[in-house]
């Protein structure tokens, strides 16, 4: 059964090894255990919608799809601090389900949450307290494989599928999506589309938005189809219009994704760089030279250390770092580079060796595959770890930007300097890392984790993660980064949208939420505000 107030199910654990709680303690500070409220301590208000056949009004399915997986919501669960919930939930089976549930809540006045998998990080699925009734749209049960055109390397999916059967549907059939966010267990089709979403390996298969080909949209004004042509000049492109829309135009019902023959192999190896700058050199380069890699990313010297204790390849890093003190200056940063290629057997080799022989001239050493099978082996399974850290109480959450390879160190350097001193008046601690993920011709994704203690209480804990948040997102735009690069806007970016669309952009969007949602009724204090 799948975790009320965490990540995952509930008798999956991930445990904390012991040298990284003994790391946190040295660089943050002892910690006390977090409390973790139980679901029925939690008041859940009686329900303000009418009666409708296919709406569940009890309490616990309502609370579980209150909050997102975003740190705020974590914590609000944990806490018992959860002040609004859905009115009710509903568990549509097609489009025209959906259509009628919209119309039935117009009736209502009620606004309506589409909700695919719950993992937004940014408060995308959470309702919004304004005096009227909240419907979420749960499309959990619609994750049918409806087409498959393999002659075109077209799939057509139910929008409510998840990561696991959607791949699960493709492989019967010899195809790949390629599309692997970290919640890919539990995170939707449908959610990837209108959140931009961004796969582990998008340096291979692209994003999201390269994978969409067309589609169905229920919006309050009628329904809105998008053919899945590969090219056309009929004016504006209308799938952007359903990408990066958060559910605020309408509920994507349908979507039509380019896929791939499987690969015949696909292997991770890693390489230790001197120092962040090197790697990041040799990631442009691997890049702009278009070696056909699957997969890159580029740890600092901060998340590389991390990386090695939580995989507990402590001993094989010291070896490693052992044998580069002959090759590397005294006193450089060593940065873990994994890089991976797919494909057919004798094509993956070469690929491989022209990114190591890349790698050397930056003075970079291979370690072979046993990071990248580490890798491999825990990517879907490190969110559980927020789980074990707020358990000995610490708090964990991310962000992420991209830029152009120009401004990609400066822009590092401002984030991580925002990081470290956002909790310095506070007398606070604060740990931060990244790496670079997502490259393009141009520029790449810098993604940040941060680490810190919780506070006794709710609001107090709520403070810091606010506080580090605001300074790192000020020195991203301060450096003219974008705000997000795959984790979306939802609520918790919403006061930053002026400074990254301007007000013609703003305009805009406002122009089209009013032709798709004239009275305002879907995911309301998302993406604009009104």
């Amino acid at each position: 059964m799948r975790r009320w107030n965490g990540w995952g199910e509930e008798d999956v654990v991930y445990p904390l090894p012991k040298e990284a709680l003994g790391f946190l303690v040295a660089e943050l500070g002892e910690s006390a255990p977090a409390p973790s409220v139980p679901a029925e301590g939690i008041p859940v208000p009686f329900p303000r919608l009418p009666d409708h056949p296919g709406v569940a009004y009890d309490p616990k399915a309502r609370l579980v799809r209150a909050r997102g997986q975003s740190f705020a919501d974590l914590a609000a669960l944990r806490f018992g601090e959860v002040h609004s919930v859905p009115d009710g939930v509903a568990f549509p089976v097609c489009s025209s389900d959906i259509a009628e549930l919209l119309e039935w809540a117009r009736g209502a006045d009620a606004q309506v949450i589409p909700y695919g998998g719950g993992t937004s990080v940014t408060g995308g699925v959470n309702p919004v307290e304004n005096g009227k009734p909240v419907l979420t749209l749960s499309l959990e049960r619609m994750q049918a494989l409806l087409e498959l055109d393999q002659k075109s390397h077209l799939a057509s999916f139910e929008a409510g599928v998840q990561g696991p059967w959607l791949e699960a549907q493709l492989r019967a059939n010899g195809f790949t999506l390629g599309h692997f966010p970290q919640s890919f267990a539990y995170s939707s089709l449908g959610g990837w589309v209108v959140t931009h979403s961004s796969g582990q390996e998008s340096l291979g298969y692209g994003r999201i938005a390269d994978m969409f080909q067309g589609g169905r949209m229920i919006t309050p004004a009628g329904r809105l189809d998008l053919p899945p042509h590969p090219a056309s000049a009929a004016g504006a492109e209308l799938k952007h219009v359903v990408l990066g829309s958060e559910g605020c135009f309408g509920v994507l019902t349908e979507a039509v994704v380019r896929v791939r023959p499987l690969p015949e192999e696909q292997t991770f190896v890693g390489a230790l760089l001197p120092g962040f700058e090197a790697g990041l050199e040799a990631a442009r380069e691997l890049i702009q030279a278009r070696v056909p890699l699957c997969m890159l990313r580029l740890s600092d010297a901060f998340e590389t250390r991390v990386s090695f204790l939580l995989a507990n390849l402590g001993r094989f890093g010291g070896l490693a770092n052992r044998a580069l003190r002959f090759r590397m200056p005294k006193g450089e940063q060593r940065c873990l580079l994994l890089y991976g290629a797919a494909g057919r057997r004798s094509d993956v080799a070469k690929v491989l060796q022209e990114a190591a022989a890349v790698v050397r001239t930056h003075k970079g050493i291979g370690l072979g595959r046993v990071p990248g099978k580490s890798w491999q082996k825990s990517r879907f399974r490190l969110p559980y770890l927020r789980n074990a850290l707020w358990e000995v109480g610490y708090g964990v959450d991310t962000l992420e930007t991209a830029t152009a390879y120009s401004k990609l160190l400066p822009t590092y350097r401002a984030v991580m300097k925002a990081m470290q001193g956002a909790l310095a008046t506070d007398n606070g601690r604060v740990y931060a890392m990244a790496h670079l993920s997502h490259g393009y011709e141009t520029g790449a994704s810098l993604y940040f984790t941060f680490f810190f203690r919780l506070a006794d209480g709710f609001e107090e804990t709520i403070a810091c993660w606010r506080t580090i948040k605001h300074a790192s997102i000020q020195a991203i735009l301060g450096q003219k980064a974008t705000l997000t690069h795959h984790h979306g806007v939802g609520a918790d970016h919403l006061s930053y949208m002026t400074e990254e669309k301007g007000e013609a952009g703003l305009s805009l969007l406002r122009s089209l939420k009013a032709t798709l949602d004239p009275t305002g009724m879907l995911n309301p204090g998302k993406l604009i505000a009104r």
